[in-house]
């Protein structure tokens, strides 16, 4: 996969590890849009007002998900591969994305917890991978070519 480099090979905080690419969501979708417009006109899938969404969609909160949960974006690469579009973001945290439940114990509304069934929602494959130094990857596929069925329904 090629890397997207926003801020491109400096030394990340905390442990010194090397980061490349985007550090936030907004930096994130330039790199989504920027990766959909290199593409040689004629190569590579189209894609819809729709399908750009759900792929900003995507990178914001999977970088927003590695800045409050993760200790900070590592790494981030997006490419174009044929029909789809591969998002991965790298972080600090082994521990697997969670799912909560919109109210906790007591039945009070619980803010948050909505990111990951998104990602999960809108990408067509979700991989999460253990990194040897420490943290972990997690990739998302979305497919460029709209309508598609989402995984799980709709």
């Amino acid at each position: 996969m090629s890397q997207e480099q926003g801020a491109g090979g400096t030394t990340g905080p905390a442990g010194g590890h090397p980061h490349h690419g985007p550090l936030n969501p907004a930096e994130a979708r330039g790199a989504v849009r920027r990766a959909l417009a290199r593409r040689p006109s004629g190569q590579g899938a189209p894609y819809t007002p729709d399908t750009l969404s759900d792929a900003l969609l995507v990178a914001s909160e999977l970088t927003t998900n590695a800045m409050l949960h993760g200790g900070g974006v590592t790494d981030f690469d997006v490419e174009v591969v044929g029909e789809n579009l591969y998002l991965s973001v790298c972080d600090r945290e082994r521990r697997r994305p969670v799912t909560l439940e919109s109210a906790d114990r007591g039945d009070r509304h619980r803010c948050g917890g909505r990111g990951w069934p998104i990602v999960c929602r809108l990408a067509c494959e979700v991989e999460v991978a253990d990194l040897p130094a420490g943290g972990k990857r997690v990739t998302a596929v979305i497919p460029l070519l709209g309508p598609y069925p989402h995984p799980g329904g709709a």
